[in-house]
């Protein structure tokens, strides 16, 4: 199972970091399941929302083939809707790639390239009206942490991320992998505040 996380300026940091953690560590303990890379339209140092750093190892021309590809969210994607030769690399991916999935405004940029039309979806709380604004066909479920709907699956906004990566464990693997790779990761949520 080949996983690709796309990095592009602006992403989030947590859309991106916070699923790679879970997967990465899936891959680690378990390498004869999977696998997980970083990529960017071009390889190298891709700066997040909040200033961090994030290395993209290799570039759209050279990432090759993906089982699942993981399209995070952050300011980044409000460009990203508009930018045809990104939603066309989308589009192309949607024909290549079984699972396509998204983290937070990374749906936004699913529903502009027209791979949400029909289909249940979600996003942070704060995109729900532009989710719909970009297609009315989208059956926006704004309480939903992620909403799995086949061969695609979106999340709502940033930590839920991690919850839709041990979701991906689970349906790829097993449950069972999917709570020791929490229970490695430390996840247990329980909000201080």
């Amino acid at each position: 199972m080949r996983i690709g996380i796309l990095l592009f300026e602006d992403v989030e940091e947590l859309d991106a970091v916070g699923p790679w953690e879970v997967l990465a560590m899936w891959a680690k303990q378990y390498p004869q399941e999977a696998s997980v890379v970083a990529f960017a339209r071009e390889s190298g140092v891709v700066r997040g929302a909040k200033g961090m750093g994030l290395v993209a190892d290799r570039g759209w021309a050279d990432v090759g083939r993906l089982d699942v590809l993981l399209h995070p969210g952050g300011m980044g994607t409000r460009p990203l809707v508009k930018d045809e030769e990104h939603l066309a690399w989308v589009r192309e991916q949607r024909a290549q790639v079984p699972l396509m999935t998204s983290v937070c405004t990374g749906s936004l940029v699913y529903a502009a390239a027209g791979l949400l039309e029909g289909r249940p979806a979600t996003t942070h709380w704060g995109s729900l009206e532009a989710l719909k604004e970009l297609d009315p066909t989208i059956e926006v479920r704004g309480q939903d942490r992620f909403v799995d709907d086949g061969d695609v699956v979106t999340s709502s906004g940033v930590s839920a991320g991690i919850d839709m990566a041990l979701h991906l464990v689970a349906r790829l693997s097993s449950v069972e992998r999917a709570r020791e790779v929490r229970h490695y990761i430390q996840y247990d949520p329980e909000p201080p505040v």
